[in-house]
Protein backbone atom coordinates (compact mmCIF):
# COMPACT_ATOMS: atom_id res chain seq x y z
CA UNK A 1 0.00 0.00 0.00
CA UNK A 2 1.36 3.53 -0.65
CA UNK A 3 0.25 6.34 1.32
CA UNK A 4 0.48 10.00 0.20
CA UNK A 5 0.82 12.64 2.93
CA UNK A 6 0.66 16.20 2.90
CA UNK A 7 1.64 18.61 5.40
CA UNK A 8 3.67 16.42 6.70
CA UNK A 9 6.19 19.14 8.69
CA UNK A 10 3.19 20.38 10.62
CA UNK A 11 2.32 19.40 14.38
CA UNK A 12 -0.11 16.33 13.26
CA UNK A 13 1.98 15.89 9.98
CA UNK A 14 5.08 14.80 11.88
CA UNK A 15 3.37 12.64 14.13
CA UNK A 16 1.15 10.86 11.19
CA UNK A 17 4.60 10.74 9.25
CA UNK A 18 5.07 7.61 12.74
CA UNK A 19 1.74 6.81 13.00
CA UNK A 20 1.19 5.74 9.25
CA UNK A 21 4.85 4.31 8.46
CA UNK A 22 3.59 0.47 9.65
CA UNK A 23 0.71 0.69 7.46
CA UNK A 24 2.96 0.41 3.93
CA UNK A 25 4.94 2.86 1.50
CA UNK A 26 5.01 6.52 2.74
CA UNK A 27 5.69 9.28 0.50
CA UNK A 28 5.86 12.48 2.96
CA UNK A 29 5.47 15.80 0.88
CA UNK A 30 5.83 19.29 2.57
CA UNK A 31 4.33 22.57 0.99
CA UNK A 32 8.12 23.08 -0.09
CA UNK A 33 8.93 21.49 -3.68
CA UNK A 34 12.56 21.56 -2.70
CA UNK A 35 12.57 19.71 0.67
CA UNK A 36 9.96 16.62 -1.56
CA UNK A 37 11.36 13.93 -3.54
CA UNK A 38 11.43 14.05 -6.81
CA UNK A 39 10.49 18.15 -6.21
CA UNK A 40 6.60 16.98 -6.37
CA UNK A 41 4.17 19.32 -5.29
CA UNK A 42 2.85 19.38 -1.64
CA UNK A 43 1.29 23.25 -1.74
CA UNK A 44 -2.17 23.19 -1.54
CA UNK A 45 -2.50 27.00 -3.43
CA UNK A 46 -1.24 25.18 -6.68
CA UNK A 47 -3.95 23.03 -7.91
CA UNK A 48 -2.48 21.64 -11.24
CA UNK A 49 0.90 20.86 -9.31
CA UNK A 50 -1.34 18.61 -6.60
CA UNK A 51 -3.32 17.37 -9.60
CA UNK A 52 -0.25 16.42 -11.39
CA UNK A 53 1.88 14.82 -8.11
CA UNK A 54 -1.51 12.95 -7.32
CA UNK A 55 -1.36 11.28 -10.68
CA UNK A 56 2.30 10.44 -10.75
CA UNK A 57 2.33 9.18 -7.37
CA UNK A 58 -0.94 7.14 -7.66
CA UNK A 59 -1.18 6.08 -4.21
CA UNK A 60 -3.76 4.55 -1.96
CA UNK A 61 -4.44 6.30 0.13
CA UNK A 62 -3.81 10.35 0.72
CA UNK A 63 -3.81 11.74 4.25
CA UNK A 64 -4.40 15.76 3.92
CA UNK A 65 -2.82 17.12 7.08
CA UNK A 66 -2.24 20.22 5.63
CA UNK A 67 -4.57 23.40 6.39
CA UNK A 68 -4.70 27.11 6.64
CA UNK A 69 -4.83 28.03 10.37
CA UNK A 70 -4.53 31.43 10.73
CA UNK A 71 -7.95 31.98 11.97
CA UNK A 72 -8.01 35.77 12.32
CA UNK A 73 -5.67 36.39 8.95
CA UNK A 74 -8.34 34.47 7.42
CA UNK A 75 -10.73 37.39 7.68
CA UNK A 76 -8.66 39.25 5.32
CA UNK A 77 -7.48 36.66 3.37
CA UNK A 78 -10.80 34.53 2.48
CA UNK A 79 -9.78 33.79 -0.77
CA UNK A 80 -6.60 31.98 0.65
CA UNK A 81 -8.17 30.23 3.10
CA UNK A 82 -10.81 28.83 0.83
CA UNK A 83 -8.09 27.88 -1.15
CA UNK A 84 -6.40 25.85 0.77
CA UNK A 85 -9.03 24.20 3.44
CA UNK A 86 -11.64 23.55 0.21
CA UNK A 87 -10.55 23.81 -3.46
CA UNK A 88 -7.57 21.73 -2.30
CA UNK A 89 -9.61 19.07 -0.94
CA UNK A 90 -12.58 19.28 -3.66
CA UNK A 91 -9.46 18.27 -5.99
CA UNK A 92 -7.89 15.40 -3.42
CA UNK A 93 -11.36 14.33 -3.60
CA UNK A 94 -12.08 14.15 -7.16
CA UNK A 95 -8.11 12.77 -7.62
CA UNK A 96 -8.84 9.95 -5.11
CA UNK A 97 -12.22 9.12 -6.22
CA UNK A 98 -10.81 8.52 -10.02
CA UNK A 99 -8.25 5.76 -8.52
CA UNK A 100 -10.36 4.66 -6.46
CA UNK A 101 -8.38 5.30 -3.03
CA UNK A 102 -9.02 6.87 0.53
CA UNK A 103 -8.97 10.51 1.79
CA UNK A 104 -8.60 11.26 4.94
CA UNK A 105 -8.88 14.62 6.17
CA UNK A 106 -8.71 16.75 9.37
CA UNK A 107 -12.00 19.42 10.40
CA UNK A 108 -12.60 21.47 13.30
CA UNK A 109 -15.36 22.68 16.11
CA UNK A 110 -15.12 26.02 14.61
CA UNK A 111 -17.62 24.72 12.12
CA UNK A 112 -19.84 25.21 14.69
CA UNK A 113 -21.16 28.69 16.39
CA UNK A 114 -20.62 27.51 19.79
CA UNK A 115 -23.91 27.73 21.61
CA UNK A 116 -25.13 26.28 24.28
CA UNK A 117 -23.35 23.32 26.48
CA UNK A 118 -23.93 19.92 25.06
CA UNK A 119 -21.02 18.59 23.44
CA UNK A 120 -21.82 18.91 19.47
CA UNK A 121 -22.31 15.42 17.26
CA UNK A 122 -21.39 15.16 13.71
CA UNK A 123 -24.85 15.44 12.61
CA UNK A 124 -25.84 18.67 14.40
CA UNK A 125 -25.93 21.92 11.98
CA UNK A 126 -23.19 23.46 10.89
CA UNK A 127 -22.88 27.37 11.49
CA UNK A 128 -19.44 28.75 11.53
CA UNK A 129 -18.58 32.07 13.05
CA UNK A 130 -15.20 32.91 10.96
CA UNK A 131 -14.23 32.44 7.58
CA UNK A 132 -11.71 30.12 8.94
CA UNK A 133 -14.46 28.19 10.09
CA UNK A 134 -16.75 28.58 6.83
CA UNK A 135 -13.58 27.28 5.04
CA UNK A 136 -13.09 24.09 6.75
CA UNK A 137 -16.77 23.17 6.92
CA UNK A 138 -16.67 23.34 3.05
CA UNK A 139 -13.68 21.63 2.86
CA UNK A 140 -15.63 19.10 5.02
CA UNK A 141 -18.17 18.82 2.19
CA UNK A 142 -15.80 18.49 -0.63
CA UNK A 143 -13.81 15.69 0.94
CA UNK A 144 -17.36 13.56 1.25
CA UNK A 145 -17.58 13.54 -2.56
CA UNK A 146 -15.34 10.59 -2.48
CA UNK A 147 -17.26 7.46 -1.08
CA UNK A 148 -13.71 6.32 0.90
CA UNK A 149 -13.27 9.10 3.00
CA UNK A 150 -12.49 9.55 6.51
CA UNK A 151 -12.93 12.95 8.07
CA UNK A 152 -11.88 13.60 11.95
CA UNK A 153 -12.76 17.02 13.31
CA UNK A 154 -10.86 17.86 16.26
CA UNK A 155 -10.46 20.62 18.57
CA UNK A 156 -7.44 22.36 20.35
CA UNK A 157 -4.64 20.63 18.83
CA UNK A 158 -1.04 21.04 20.86
CA UNK A 159 2.46 19.12 20.28
CA UNK A 160 5.93 19.06 21.41
CA UNK A 161 7.15 20.39 17.78
CA UNK A 162 6.66 23.72 17.14
CA UNK A 163 4.50 26.39 18.63
CA UNK A 164 1.88 26.08 20.65
CA UNK A 165 -0.19 27.67 23.85
CA UNK A 166 1.85 25.60 26.59
CA UNK A 167 4.53 26.79 25.50
CA UNK A 168 3.49 30.35 25.44
CA UNK A 169 2.00 29.98 28.86
CA UNK A 170 5.45 28.44 30.30
CA UNK A 171 7.43 31.30 28.77
CA UNK A 172 5.22 33.93 29.59
CA UNK A 173 5.07 32.44 33.16
CA UNK A 174 8.84 32.77 33.41
CA UNK A 175 8.88 36.44 32.60
CA UNK A 176 5.32 37.57 34.98
CA UNK A 177 4.22 36.82 38.29
CA UNK A 178 0.46 36.74 36.98
CA UNK A 179 -1.48 35.34 34.16
CA UNK A 180 -4.59 36.42 32.81
CA UNK A 181 -5.77 33.48 30.43
CA UNK A 182 -9.54 33.09 29.26
CA UNK A 183 -12.20 30.98 31.01
CA UNK A 184 -15.48 31.14 29.22
CA UNK A 185 -14.26 29.37 26.36
CA UNK A 186 -14.62 25.29 26.32
CA UNK A 187 -13.16 22.56 24.86
CA UNK A 188 -10.55 19.10 25.12
CA UNK A 189 -6.41 20.13 24.00
CA UNK A 190 -5.86 17.26 21.75
CA UNK A 191 -2.72 16.34 21.62
CA UNK A 192 -1.26 15.43 17.47
CA UNK A 193 0.06 11.98 18.83
CA UNK A 194 -3.44 10.78 19.69
CA UNK A 195 -4.86 12.19 16.67
CA UNK A 196 -2.44 10.48 14.45
CA UNK A 197 -2.86 7.09 16.28
CA UNK A 198 -6.24 7.50 15.75
CA UNK A 199 -6.32 8.13 12.20
CA UNK A 200 -4.05 5.16 11.58
CA UNK A 201 -6.78 2.65 13.52
CA UNK A 202 -9.27 3.92 11.90
CA UNK A 203 -7.82 3.88 8.52
CA UNK A 204 -6.71 0.07 8.77
CA UNK A 205 -10.28 -1.04 10.08
CA UNK A 206 -12.07 1.26 7.41
CA UNK A 207 -10.10 0.32 4.46
CA UNK A 208 -11.16 -3.44 5.81
CA UNK A 209 -14.66 -2.02 6.23
CA UNK A 210 -15.59 0.42 3.50
CA UNK A 211 -18.89 1.11 4.86
CA UNK A 212 -17.19 2.90 8.35
CA UNK A 213 -16.35 5.48 5.78
CA UNK A 214 -17.57 8.94 7.00
CA UNK A 215 -17.37 12.02 8.97
CA UNK A 216 -16.29 11.69 12.99
CA UNK A 217 -15.21 13.61 15.79
CA UNK A 218 -12.02 12.96 17.94
CA UNK A 219 -10.56 15.06 21.07
CA UNK A 220 -9.28 13.54 23.91
CA UNK A 221 -11.77 12.93 27.11
CA UNK A 222 -12.98 15.55 29.56
CA UNK A 223 -13.19 19.27 29.31
CA UNK A 224 -11.81 22.51 30.47
CA UNK A 225 -11.13 26.26 29.70
CA UNK A 226 -8.14 28.15 27.95
CA UNK A 227 -7.56 29.21 31.72
CA UNK A 228 -7.83 25.78 33.20
CA UNK A 229 -5.53 23.95 30.93
CA UNK A 230 -2.67 27.21 31.51
CA UNK A 231 -3.36 26.07 35.06
CA UNK A 232 -2.99 22.52 35.06
CA UNK A 233 0.51 23.61 32.38
CA UNK A 234 1.71 25.79 35.22
CA UNK A 235 1.00 22.98 37.94
CA UNK A 236 3.05 20.19 35.92
CA UNK A 237 5.70 22.87 35.58
CA UNK A 238 5.97 23.51 39.12
CA UNK A 239 6.31 20.18 39.79
CA UNK A 240 8.78 19.33 37.41
CA UNK A 241 11.22 21.89 39.13
CA UNK A 242 11.04 24.45 35.82
CA UNK A 243 11.50 28.46 36.75
CA UNK A 244 8.45 30.02 36.64
CA UNK A 245 7.44 33.54 38.19
CA UNK A 246 3.49 32.78 38.13
CA UNK A 247 2.09 29.96 40.41
CA UNK A 248 -1.21 28.34 39.79
CA UNK A 249 -3.48 30.34 41.79
CA UNK A 250 -1.85 33.65 40.34
CA UNK A 251 -3.65 32.14 36.85
CA UNK A 252 -6.07 34.56 36.62
CA UNK A 253 -9.46 33.89 34.96
CA UNK A 254 -11.09 36.40 32.31
CA UNK A 255 -13.60 36.50 29.91
CA UNK A 256 -12.96 36.16 26.06
CA UNK A 257 -14.25 40.14 25.57
CA UNK A 258 -10.99 41.24 27.61
CA UNK A 259 -9.04 39.76 24.21
CA UNK A 260 -10.57 41.00 21.62
CA UNK A 261 -9.41 38.86 18.26
CA UNK A 262 -10.65 39.78 14.44
CA UNK A 263 -12.65 36.18 14.23
CA UNK A 264 -15.01 35.20 16.87
CA UNK A 265 -14.02 31.89 19.11
CA UNK A 266 -16.91 29.15 19.66
CA UNK A 267 -17.67 29.67 23.32
CA UNK A 268 -18.70 26.03 23.00
CA UNK A 269 -16.05 24.01 21.35
CA UNK A 270 -17.10 20.40 23.00
CA UNK A 271 -17.12 17.56 20.79
CA UNK A 272 -19.37 14.34 21.22
CA UNK A 273 -16.60 11.27 20.37
CA UNK A 274 -19.13 8.58 21.44
CA UNK A 275 -19.46 7.36 17.37
CA UNK A 276 -15.71 7.40 16.79
CA UNK A 277 -15.30 5.32 20.47
CA UNK A 278 -18.32 2.97 19.47
CA UNK A 279 -17.52 1.98 15.86
CA UNK A 280 -13.32 1.59 15.93
CA UNK A 281 -13.65 0.38 19.69
CA UNK A 282 -10.74 3.14 20.43
CA UNK A 283 -9.77 4.18 23.95
CA UNK A 284 -9.78 8.27 23.84
CA UNK A 285 -7.24 9.07 27.11
CA UNK A 286 -8.30 12.25 29.03
CA UNK A 287 -6.66 15.61 27.64
CA UNK A 288 -4.33 16.06 31.27
CA UNK A 289 -2.39 13.03 30.22
CA UNK A 290 -1.07 14.26 26.79
CA UNK A 291 -1.04 17.34 28.26
CA UNK A 292 1.45 16.24 31.21
CA UNK A 293 3.28 14.21 28.71
CA UNK A 294 3.56 17.75 26.91
CA UNK A 295 5.21 19.42 29.74
CA UNK A 296 7.52 16.37 30.32
CA UNK A 297 8.82 16.34 26.62
CA UNK A 298 9.41 20.41 27.04
CA UNK A 299 11.31 20.25 30.63
CA UNK A 300 13.18 17.54 29.47
CA UNK A 301 15.04 20.04 26.33
CA UNK A 302 15.73 22.49 29.19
Amino acid sequence: MKILLLGSNGQLGWQLQRSLVPLGELVALTSQRQDNPQQWCGDLTDLEGLRQTVRAIAPDVVVNAAAYTAVDKAQAETDLAFAINAEAPALLAEETQRLGAWLVHYSTDYVFDGSGERPWRESDTCAPLSVYGASKRQGELEVTRNPKHLVLRTSWVYAARGNNFAKTMLRLGAERSQLRVIDDQIGAPTSAELLADVSALALRQAMAQPDLAGLYQCTAAGQTSWHGYAQFVVQEAQALGLPLLVRPEQVVAVPSAEYPAAAPRPLNSRLDCSRLIDIFSIHLPFWQLGVRRLVQEIAATR
